[in-house]
């Protein structure tokens, strides 16, 4: 009997494992979870049905096998780098940095837990314990190679990072069956060793603010290869919020805030309301608003570093006294639009407004999505064209407002835009559309930019 049960276990992981690379992902499932009937405790079948779910951004799941693989597996430590990698993007740090020093303790030399430790430990202004396990995470050029499960050769994708964040979230753009991804930390790049072979330049360095020093470096990387390059580094360098407002401004039907990076002593002789917010910050974090002189002090005192920019008010109220934030993405040459976030607070968020629970906004969102020209009228529909065009990204977006003249009230504009496919619930269904039509122009960009580059060789 027990031969019979191992065979048929062993029959089933071998479907799951057929099924995935066939990329039929939902058989899969079904095949794994038979598995899991079998062998409940098996730590292939808990890991490989973790990573699935993944994938395909069923994270609740995710997480839930990873904690069984660990309790199952206390010394496997694939299992605690896995959940602590999640951790970490769940925002849950400490229970993150446990995870990864768990799988630390049973290998000191995974160079992928002392990677995922430095990014937690960094998003912990842990600075020196973060550089040590960066330094030990590459004992060369600071590379890491994605896994692929396609068939060879595929395309080769060279991705330029920086350890300090503020990266483009490319999981959803560089599926492991289509690309051979490898990632090149540039704060850990050598010149004197040769790039990674690669078919694509992608630098998914977004944030100006945070990592100019960074784009400077992909920059030089950049220069080095001769294959096509999405988001030229000296793009994005342009894209910071104070360089960003100013061009901004001079545009046609547009109104951007005057953003200045100021030392915390000299706020002094303001204009009110205003934002302050530390650089390098995005998600609402570190960000406040003040009425009057008096209340600079205690806002400064909240926020990290010896600089802040202080930022323009911009009111984004309509009649009904609720802020709105919209977003659109700039992808390949066109617009896309993405959320529309209604919230009651002057700090808009699409997780923190009020979308979920309010049915009217949710009709105000969707009247956005499917006819983005006519919910925003000709002038704004010209500033965004204006604002991509002076961007010149291949990938990046926008959010603004739109004022009572019908005017862009702008916002912010980068490549840190991140696109997250709604949740499983129903009442979201009327964004899926919209959102897809988004992630497949991202996921065609570097077919198209290859393409692109091939055809101007030929024709040269």
């Amino acid at each position: 009997m027990k031969g019979r049960v191992t065979s048929g276990f062993e029959r089933l992981l071998a479907r799951a494992r057929g099924l995935v690379a066939a990329g039929r992902a939902e058989e899969a499932k079904s095949a794994y979870l038979e598995a899991l009937r079998q062998d409940p405790a098996s730590g292939p079948a808990l890991g490989e049905l973790a990573a699935l779910a993944y994938e395909n951004d069923n994270r609740a799941a995710a997480r839930t096998l990873y904690k069984q693989m660990v309790q199952s597996h206390p010394k496997n430590a694939t299992g605690w780098i896995n959940l602590g990698t999640i951790l970490f993007e769940d925002g849950e740090l400490f229970a993150a940095r446990s995870a990864l020093e768990a799988a630390l303790r049973i290998d000191d030399t995974s160079l992928e837990a002392h990677r995922s430790l430095a990014q937690v430990l960094a998003a912990l202004d842990e600075t020196e314990e973060a550089e040590a396990h960066w330094r030990l995470s590459f004992p060369g050029q600071g590379i890491a190679e994605q896994r692929y499960r396609g068939k060879e050769p595929g395309t080769r994708v060279l991705i330029l990072a920086s350890v300090k964040g503020g990266n483009i979230p490319a999981k959803h753009i560089f599926d492991g069956r289509t690309y051979k991804a490898t990632v090149l930390y540039v704060e850990y790049y050598k010149p004197a060793l040769p790039l990674p072979r690669h078919d694509l330049v992608f630098n998914v360095i977004g944030d100006a603010d945070l990592c100019r020093d960074a784009l400077v470096i992909a920059g030089r990387i950049a220069v080095r290869s001769d294959a096509p390059l999405i988001n030229p580094p000296a793009e994005v360098l342009k894209t910071g919020r104070v360089e960003n407002a100013a061009r901004m401004s001079g545009l046609a039907f547009i109104r951007a805030p005057r953003v200045e990076l100021m030392r915390k002593e000299d706020l002094k002789d303001l204009r009110f309301p205003l934002l302050l917010r530390a650089p390098g910050f995005h998600t609402g974090q570190h960000f406040v608003k003040v009425e009057q002189q008096e209340e600079v002090a205690a806002a400064c005192a909240g926020l990290p570093g010896d600089e802040v920019l202080a930022i323009e008010y911009l009111d984004a109220r309509g009649a009904d006294g609720n802020a709105r934030k919209y977003r659109v993405m700039f992808i390949g040459g066109a617009l896309y639009p993405l959320h529309l976030a209604v919230s009651s607070d002057w700090k808009v968020h699409y997780f923190t407004a009020d979308m979920g629970i309010e049915e009217a906004h949710r009709r105000e969102e969707q009247r956005f999505l499917d006819d983005m020209g006519q919910a925003l009228g000709p002038k704004a529909m010209d500033a965004l064209a204006r604002v991509a065009a002076e961007l010149g990204l291949d990938y990046g977006g926008i959010d603004f407002a739109v004022g009572p003249d019908d005017a862009l009230l702008f916002f912010e504009a980068n490549a840190t835009m991140v696109i997250v496919p709604p949740p499983a619930d129903a009442k979201w269904d009327y964004r899926r559309a919209a959102i897809a039509r988004a992630l497949d122009a991202a996921r065609e960009l570097p077919r198209a930019k290859i393409s692109a580059v091939s055809s101007l060789a030929m024709c040269g």
